[in-house]
C-alpha cells in the first residue's frame, strides 16, 4: 500500500577521527583517482635479448603473460634511471618474476614515477609470445 511518508537513505563515510559524515556537496565522497593503464609491451621472441621498456602507471598491478612452445627463462628487470641500471626483481632477497614455463600472473606493482620494466629473455629454443600490461 502506498505510504504517506518516504524513507530517507543517505551515504556516509568515516572521517579520520572515527566519526561519520554524510555525503553532500560540501563534503563529497572521498575517492582516489587511478592513473590510466600503460600501453602494453607485447610481441613474439625467437631469440635471446632484453625487451622494453614498459613504463607502468603508478599504483596499478602489472600482469605478465607468457605463452608458446619455448625452452628458456624470462626475468622481469626494473630500472629507476631510464634503463641505465636494470636489476632483477626480488622479494626478501630471493628471485621474483622469473619464469621457465607459460604463465599469466601479476608480477609487480609500481609506485615510483618513471620506473621502467624490461623482459630479459634467454631462449634455448622455440617461440615465446609475451605481454606485459596493466
Amino acid at each position: 500500500n502506498p505510504a504517506s511518508y518516504i524513507p530517507v537513505q543517505a551515504v556516509a563515510f568515516a572521517l579520520p577521527d572515527g566519526n561519520s559524515s554524510l555525503v553532500s556537496a560540501g563534503q563529497p565522497l572521498p575517492v582516489t583517482t587511478v592513473a590510466p593503464a600503460a600501453m602494453p609491451l607485447a610481441g613474439t621472441a625467437t631469440t635471446t635479448g632484453q625487451l622494453g621498456p614498459f613504463v607502468p602507471a603508478a599504483g596499478r598491478p602489472v600482469v605478465l603473460s607468457l605463452s608458446g612452445s619455448w625452452v628458456g627463462t624470462v626475468r622481469v628487470l626494473r630500472s629507476a634511471d631510464e634503463g641505465g641500471t636494470r636489476l632483477p626483481l626480488t622479494i626478501a632477497g630471493e628471485p621474483w618474476g622469473e619464469f621457465s614455463a607459460n604463465a599469466c600472473e601479476v608480477v609487480w606493482e609500481e609506485y615510483e614515477e618513471g620506473a621502467r620494466l624490461y623482459l630479459d629473455i634467454t631462449l634455448a629454443s622455440g617461440s615465446l609470445t609475451y605481454r606485459v600490461a596493466q
